[in-house]
């Protein structure tokens, strides 16, 4: 039994909700140039759940459900006031309160289909709630209520800003959930199947999952790229700044990725979002700082840039808060945590993978007195 580092390259499971071959994301088979260019993330939640695009009346009627089921018990929103707010990154707030909830849905342990199914509709309802509440929270600020009468995204940007967000604003957003839906056997994806491979809740998969994504070598890594350019400042210090940082052997954050060959199809999304963006409001130099820093690396390292890369400077120009921008990465891949979690339960067998040993070998047990 040979092991391989990182289970690269190792084909753990089946599964119908995305796939990337060649280069090529799709979801449920539909190009993510497609969706991204054509679909609202609704339709796109729709569609990993079921394996098809809604109809008409099937998608009115989830985007109901999902407006319907937005709000969070007051107990959650009481507990988040009394976390120690300056000390708390949304992801570990966000981590808590999701598994909070289950302590206040009388189905958590209940699972069958319909069971399940329901949710996954509360959950993907709530995660943006706890998300703005929680911003809102610790700048002094009590919390939005969603509206039933705004989208998803736009119901999103309301509850951060409790202001009505612009149509550039919840386009950006809108398409940038759609992005970062689904990406077949990720870390956080793998993390949630594990866990309700051993028929925990959904709950738990979840919670589980928003902890693997946590890291900065997964969903942190958009903010680590922010960091990054705002270290740098100015337009003239990048050249210095990344040729520094490739002499000294340091990673660049946003760069390469481990299944595509030919660069992320993401990305190119979000580089011309960022364009317009950062034009709009007023400060190209995020996005030219990002064409120059992508241009040193891809030609000195041959890496492209991936999903997290523009999506900093995108998300940076809606002026929304740095360590925000993995919980909207969260607030996105719930949708395709819970296609995997409904997914494993419709045909489960407990993931239970095997270690290489590599320790000691046949050791002698010595008394203490003797060591």
């Amino acid at each position: 039994m040979s092991a391989t580092k990182g289970l690269e390259g190792v084909v753990a499971t089946t599964s119908s909700v995305s796939s990337i071959i060649d280069s090529v994301l799709t979801y449920q088979g539909y190009d993510i140039d497609e969706l991204a260019d054509n679909a609202s993330f609704e339709e796109v939640v729709y569609l990993l759940w079921n394996g098809r695009l809604p109809k008409a009346d099937e998608l009115s009627e989830l985007t109901k459900e999902l407006a319907e089921n937005a709000h969070i018990p007051q107990e959650i929103t009481d507990y988040m006031k009394s976390y120690p707010n300056d000390k708390v990154h949304p992801m570990a707030a966000l981590r808590t309160a999701v598994s909070s909830l289950a302590l206040y849905d009388e189905e958590a342990d209940v699972m069958d289909e319909e069971a399940n199914r329901q949710k996954a509709i509360r959950l993907q309802a709530k995660i943006p709630t706890i998300v703005t509440a929680f911003s809102r929270i610790r700048e002094g600020k009590e919390p939005v209520a969603p509206r039933n009468d705004l989208g998803f995204a736009a119901n999103f940007l309301y509850m951060l800003t409790g202001e009505e967000p612009s149509d550039v604003a919840v386009s950006a957003i809108d398409k940038a959930l759609v992005l970062h839906a689904d990406h077949e056997l990720n870390a956080s994806t793998f993390t949630a199947r594990v866990c309700v491979a051993t028929l925990s809740d959904v709950y738990s998969g979840l919670t589980a999952a928003i902890g693997a994504l946590k890291g900065p070598l997964h969903g942190g890594a958009n903010e680590a790229v922010m960091k990054m350019l705002m270290e740098i400042g100015e337009l003239e210090n990048v050249e210095p700044y990344i040729r520094k940082a490739l002499d000294n052997k340091e990673k660049i954050m946003g760069f390469g990725h481990r299944v595509y060959k030919d660069g992320d199809p993401r990305a190119k999304h979000l580089r011309e979002m960022s364009k317009q963006l950062t034009a709009l409001t007023g400060e190209p130099k995020w996005y030219e700082m990002s064409i120059k820093i992508e241009e040193i690396v891809t030609g000195e390292k041959g890496l492209l840039p991936n999903v997290d890369f523009y999506s900093a400077s995108m998300y940076h120009s809606l002026g929304i808060k740095h360590d925000l921008f993995t919980p909207i990465f969260a607030i996105s891949r719930t949708s395709g945590w819970l296609a995997h979690i409904l997914e494993q339960y419709s045909n489960n067998r407990l993931i239970r993978p095997r270690a290489e040993y590599v320790g000691p070998d046949k050791q002698s047990y010595v008394s203490v007195e003797q060591r």
